[in-house]
């Protein structure tokens, strides 16, 4: 594992081409018509991932990118990253002997930065060329970290031991041409307050999603809070119920914005569509389905007296299996149900719950405590396993609704290492503390011998070589040093 920098650029690089050749896979153009949207797609501007301005890609560009997403079919955003280097993460070759020697002028000055334990070791190379070929500095502090050799502190010795406007354009209505190819979802505000367990009198919020070409349901149900946690919790029934579509349409309201949002459905391979500010006719069909609810199943309650939030929400899902799904909408001329079967399905098969879980998490670089091996999220510590010890900094994936554990991920693949539970200080206080062997530590940390540094040694011989005494003259009241023992007494 690295600093993460170049993982976080093939992610950036990998949204950007999902986002090219997203439209495509959720409506494929007609047969024979894929050369000239390739076309068009390539006069547009992009901006660039890594924030250099706007880039614009070739038509045989955005065709490769469209067939290797095609051919991955659970996972296209995956098929668009750059596949990492045989060679990621491994240090070049250094000779043993060289390594000994670092190991050796660890253990003896601990307190030395990566420069200086560089430069003395190129000195001693210097002097004696068997220790063997000199690395670079880059290789020679990678693989220090990974011997975890790390700079300790020195210890003291002690006596006695804005956003663009958008230009007015015409409004369309639109269709998509096929079934949850494109899905709506939105919150709406209750006009019935429903009375909770603890005796209060609350607004609920009703969260729903439409598939766009058969308006089918695919979930609807009533919370108390309009949160991100609450947004996927009602998203993920949708998908267990109907699968995964190929794009969500929302607005900007803030669960929709959410990190965990947004990392969740780009795993899962789903283009997210916002609409433009101050364009709520863009969403438009999810404002009549609301106008629907109020007007049928609202009605139907309004004799319900008190109303819960459980009874709200078994008549909610009953009416739209039994009443709204089976009903003509008038403007299809069919029921949802029949449009549904009777369309070509877009749609993809549904992960397991736990795979969808894991999905909606944010993923963040962590700074390890050296003190104790931990990092911090939320304000809650997590203790790291021996064999990451020894890095700086570490990503991991959580959701910030649920702390009761983070994974640890491999920030070049995303790979899940492993799962860090909270820090359970109560059981550190009666445990056995085992010794770390990441590190030849020294047993006091201090210089052993008599003799100066390889570095401060040559710089001596070279001063002692012009014939000229070190500039310095000593102070008529400092005391007389004891003569040099390698001198010899005129």
């Amino acid at each position: 594992m690295g600093s993460g920098d170049a993982g976080n650029t093939q992610e950036r690089w990998a949204r950007l081409r999902f986002a090219v050749v997203g439209p495509l896979l959720a409506s494929p153009p007609p047969s024979g018509q894929l050369r000239t949207e390739l076309q068009r797609l390539a006069q547009r501007e992009w901006e660039h991932p890594t924030g250099g301005g706007s880039v614009r890609f070739s038509v045989s560009t955005i065709e490769r990118w469209y067939y290797q997403a095609r051919s991955a079919e659970n996972d296209p955003v995956g098929a668009l990253k750059r596949r990492p280097r045989a060679d990621a993460g491994r240090e070049r070759a250094i000779s043993a002997v060289l390594i000994e020697a670092l190991r050796e002028q660890y253990r003896t000055h601990p307190s030395w930065s990566a420069q200086l334990h560089y430069e003395n070791l190129a000195a001693r190379v210097e002097a004696d060329p068997a220790l063997g070929p000199m690395p670079s500095y880059a290789t020679l502090t990678r693989a220090m970290r990974n011997r975890g050799l790390v700079r300790k502190r020195r210890r003291r010795r002690t006596r006695g031991g804005d956003e663009t406007p958008v230009s007015t354009r015409e409004v369309l209505s639109y269709e998509v041409s096929r079934s949850h190819a494109l899905w709506h979802t939105d919150f709406h505000h209750g006009k019935r307050r429903v009375l909770t367990p603890a005796g209060e009198w609350k607004t609920p919020f009703l969260l729903g999603f439409l598939d766009d070409h058969s308006r089918l349901g695919c979930h609807l149900q009533w919370y108390l809070a309009e949160t991100a946690e609450v947004f996927v919790h009602g998203l993920c029934q949708a998908f267990m119920k109907r699968g995964l579509p190929r794009a969500l349409m929302s607005d900007n309201g803030s669960p929709m914005l959410a990190g965990e949002v947004a990392e969740g459905l780009h795993r899962l391979g789903i283009v997210h569509a916002r609409t433009l500010s101050r364009a709520p006719h863009m969403n438009g069909k999810c404002e009549v389905w609301w106008a629907l609810v109020e007007g049928r199943l609202m009605a139907m309650l309004e004799c319900v007296e008190p109303l819960t939030l459980k009874r709200l929400n078994d008549a909610t899902v009953s009416w739209l299996e039994q009443d709204y799904h089976r009903r003509v909408h008038r403007e299809l001329g069919v029921t949802p149900h029949r449009r549904l079967t009777e369309s070509p399905d877009a749609s993809r098969p549904c992960p397991p719950s736990a795979e969808l879980r894991d999905a909606f998490r944010i993923e963040r670089t962590r700074t390890v405590r050296r003190s104790d091996a931990t990092v911090s999220v939320g304000g809650v510590r997590y203790q790291l396993p021996a064999p990451w010890r020894h890095l700086r900094d570490v990503r991991v994936r959580y959701a910030r609704w649920d702390l009761a554990g983070i994974d640890l991920v491999d920030d070049r693949t995303g790979d899940r290492l492993c799962t860090l539970y909270p820090l359970d200080k109560r059981a550190n206080a009666a445990a056995v503390r085992r010794p770390v062997r990441s590190a030849d530590d020294g047993e006091d940390g201090g210089a052993a011998g008599n003799e100066p540094a390889p570095l401060l040694g040559r710089i001596l011989e070279d001063q002692a070589a012009t014939g000229l005494a070190p500039a310095w003259l000593a102070h008529p009241d400092s005391p007389a040093d004891d003569h040099d023992p390698g001198e010899t007494t005129p």
